[in-house]
């Protein structure tokens, strides 16, 4: 691990056989992006970051893994964009995908393998989240793949809800001659919705378990009920595939979802987002998990090139 300057703010850089992994831990703790060379091929980015992107607004980049916590995507209170009513029956604001993503941390851990950051909840976040808790995010490299552990433990007695997920901005096309529609996404789900502007969820039916990244079905679309915890992306030919390990146990949980997103069909990116349940998880409770008074409970996902 080594310190290195990035547009004057000091990021953390490993290198790790043939990858190359960039952090911002100190802000959103933020795995900025992720880069291979393998023998006999050019390098490239596994995770995209944006050439010019503006440190003053981390929120709005578009690259690397943004942190979804406390919940997913949009929360609603009886209908109302951008709150949510708390255990105690009290209106709170809630940001989309919650307040971590930009928010700042505390570095514990960093060494040779990753490191470990802890949030520093605002002002307006403790408004949001009126709960005594730690929120730290853990990230383990290795050579060819990597682990992140959100961890979220409760230091009271009542209970805590949360929802959280990832972001992560994959680089796509990542070959020179090949195009959206050449890439296969593998996703073994049995249900899948999409979140309506008024916040309740709409099922869409006839998903099948593969398409492609050219299919504009797949632009917003939540897939849960997933059969397995294994879901690859990769060239029609399965060579240079990535597969993403929602969670340790064979069979998720049954609201897991998994969400894919681009902002446009020349996008240099496609977002594949695995989350803990579905948005606006406070009212509908699909997915909503809740932490045992002062006990801690993870979250975990392991991204990996094959």
């Amino acid at each position: 691990m080594e310190a290195i300057d990035y547009q004057g703010i000091e990021i953390k850089q490993w290198r790790i056989g043939p990858s190359t992994f960039r952090a911002w831990p100190e802000v959103g703790a933020r795995l900025m992006d992720w880069r291979i060379a393998l023998a006999g091929q050019p390098p490239r980015a596994v995770l995209h970051w944006p050439d010019q992107a503006d440190l003053a607004k981390p929120a709005k980049i578009r690259g690397g893994n943004p942190i979804l916590f406390p919940f997913v995507a949009r929360t609603f209170d009886r209908g109302d964009l951008g709150f949510w009513r708390d255990p105690a029956g009290q209106r709170r604001p809630m940001p989309m995908h919650g307040f971590a993503r930009d928010g700042k941390f505390s570095v514990i851990r960093d060494d040779h393998m990753g490191f470990t950051a802890v949030l520093e909840p605002s002002a307006a976040a403790r408004e949001a989240y009126p709960f005594d808790y730690q929120f730290s995010v853990t990230y383990v490299f290795a050579e060819l793949s990597f682990w992140v552990h959100l961890e979220l433990e409760n230091r009271s007695a009542t209970p805590i809800p949360w929802c959280a997920g990832h972001h992560f901005y994959f680089h796509l096309p990542w070959h020179a001659k090949l195009r959206r529609a050449d890439y296969a996404l593998r996703v073994p789900a049995k249900k899948a919705f999409r979140h309506a502007a008024d916040g309740h969820l709409e099922p869409e039916k006839n998903v099948a378990p593969e398409s492609t990244f050219a299919d504009p079905g797949n632009v917003d679309l939540i897939r849960c009920k997933l059969k397995s915890n294994l879901i690859t992306f990769g060239p029609k030919n399965d060579e240079e595939n990535i597969t993403l390990r929602h969670g340790p146990d064979p069979v998720p949980a049954p609201w897991a979802s998994l969400v894919t997103w681009t902002e446009s069909d020349i996008a240099p990116f496609y977002c594949v987002e695995p989350w803990m349940g579905l948005p606006n998880s406070p009212e509908n409770e699909k997915g909503l998990h809740w932490v045992a008074p002062y006990a801690t409970e993870k979250f975990s996902v392991e991204v990996s090139v094959m």
